[in-house]
């Protein structure tokens, strides 16, 4: 009987420790606070994406150009190994402006994707913010930070 008594005590011992400790963890969520923020339209208003596309066109144009370039002198020339010559000088040519292309269009782009993520995390600290999540993530909730956070890409 005692022991009965014991393990009776024990377990309304244990319900209520884990309900106290339950409403303890609930409130301390009571002060945080999560914020969403539109990375596309960051992306997409940023000065430097729109500066890095234009670039992105002119190096474009330029590979163009030497592809036309490439073609009028291998249509002026009938010596098949002069023909076959100006073909991988061109090609080679064309491959070396498509990689530099392509490191310096990824460099740029993780450099400014870095810039808009420290900016997003210094304005949510100093707004007081606990998380920031994309904002297509967020079915519903959170705070809309992207107006302040695109004045500050600006």
């Amino acid at each position: 009987m005692l022991k009965k008594a014991g393990i009776t005590f024990a377990v309304l011992g244990a319900l209520v420790l884990g309900f106290s400790l339950n409403n303890i963890a609930i409130s301390d969520t009571a002060d945080f606070k999560v914020a969403v923020v539109d990375i596309k339209q960051l992306v997409t208003n940023s000065q430097e994406i729109q500066k890095l596309k234009t670039d992105q066109e002119n190096k474009i144009k330029q590979m163009q150009a030497t592809l036309q370039k490439a073609r009028e002198d291998i249509a002026k020339e009938t010596d098949p190994s002069k023909i076959a010559a100006l073909e991988e000088k061109y090609r080679k040519e064309v491959n070396a402006q498509k990689q530099s292309l392509d490191n310096e269009y990824s460099s740029k782009v993780t450099k400014i994707d870095n810039n808009i993520k420290s900016i997003v995390i210094e304005k949510a600290r100093a707004m007081n913010y606990n998380l920031v999540l994309p904002k297509n993530f967020v079915l519903y909730g959170g705070d809309d930070i992207t107006a302040e956070i695109a004045k500050a890409i600006k």
